[in-house]
């Protein structure tokens, strides 16, 4: 049983340890938010590169010309738009930027007509407040853009960061003081 709860000990001191880091990245990323976004785009670019290859690899097991050519189109589509972001960072943000707001007016919107025909429903309240307030936050990057590509991305993914660290953080503490 003691080594059991070493073990949770353990565990539980990394994940606070990684919560910690992750509320920090994200405060770095709420501070500096162009060059989080610039980074997460480059990050973005290189992945996209890489399932481009993927894809590639793919095309080596498809059965039939039309599936090894249809592999083939969209690892070509991947790389290209991989190789874009990697050319031309800020330029693939600005382009992200849109996605973002176009994402989050959607998912608002998507959200308010759930709430309202879940309404007698009791939390339907709050889930028409997110649709809503996605709605608003979609309106502010799209009135702002191109400005807004500049602080959008990155403070989006900072306050993204620092809740999942809080929340990390504060079932680790959970989990601890159970075996305490």
């Amino acid at each position: 049983m003691e080594t059991m709860r070493e073990d949770i000990r353990t565990t539980t001191t990394w994940s606070m340890v990684l919560s910690v880091l992750m509320i920090v990245s994200g405060i770095s990323a709420i501070v500096l938010p162009a060059v989080a976004g610039l980074a997460l785009t480059v990050m973005l670019g290189w992945l996209l590169v890489f399932t481009g290859a993927l894809h590639v690899g793919m095309a080596w097991r498809g059965e039939g010309a039309a599936a090894i050519a249809g592999e083939i189109v969209v690892s070509l589509l991947y790389a290209a738009i991989g190789i874009y972001l990697l050319g031309r960072p800020a330029a693939g943000l600005a382009s992200l930027t849109v996605a973002l707001a176009v994402v989050l007016a959607a998912k608002g919107v998507l959200e308010a007509l759930f709430a309202l025909s879940v309404r007698p429903l009791a939390g339907s309240g709050w889930l028409l407040l997110d649709g809503l307030v996605n709605v608003a936050i979609a309106t502010l990057i799209a009135a702002a853009w191109p400005a807004s590509t500049a602080w959008a991305i990155g403070i989006m993914v900072g306050v993204s960061m620092v809740s999942s660290g809080l929340t990390r953080l504060m079932i680790s503490s959970a989990v601890r003081g159970l075996v305490a």
